[in-house]
């Protein structure tokens, strides 16, 4: 079992920056796939973006179209921390970002690492607000 935090939000400016982190404890971090996701007022819990491990500490980053080029997943093992780098931020990206773990790690697939119910544990969730 893992246990998620998730910390950084806050309210920022349109075209802002904000760095939110993940800090996992439990079973070791690399045995998971991370992801974030976010849910606005009224709406559904979406994907954001995800680590897929391809290997001994390897990984690449899978991004909602949404926020590609925009915001950056990215982990520090030895913290057990992993991290999603916002960058450029409109209001449509104010909502509750959550962080989630997923114990299927090798063979899984993008479409799979995307949807919400693929995933087993999740933080409390963090609010973004961005102002326009």
């Amino acid at each position: 079992q893992v246990q998620l935090v998730e910390s950084g939000g806050g309210l920022v400016q349109a075209g802002g920056s904000l760095r939110l982190s993940c800090a996992a404890s439990g079973r070791t971090f690399s045995s998971y796939t991370m992801g974030w996701f976010r849910q606005a007022p009224g709406k559904e819990r979406e994907f954001v973006a995800v680590l897929i491990w391809s290997g001994t500490n390897t990984y690449y980053g899978i991004y909602a179209d949404s926020v590609k080029g925009r915001f950056t997943i990215s982990t520090n093992n030895a913290k057990n921390t992993v991290y999603l780098q916002m960058n450029s931020l409109k209001p449509e990206d104010t909502a509750v970002y959550y962080c989630a773990a997923d114990p299927k790690t090798m063979g899984i697939t993008t479409a799979q690492a995307a949807k919400v119910n693929e995933y087993d544990y999740w933080g409390q969730g963090t609010q973004v607000t961005v102002s326009s």
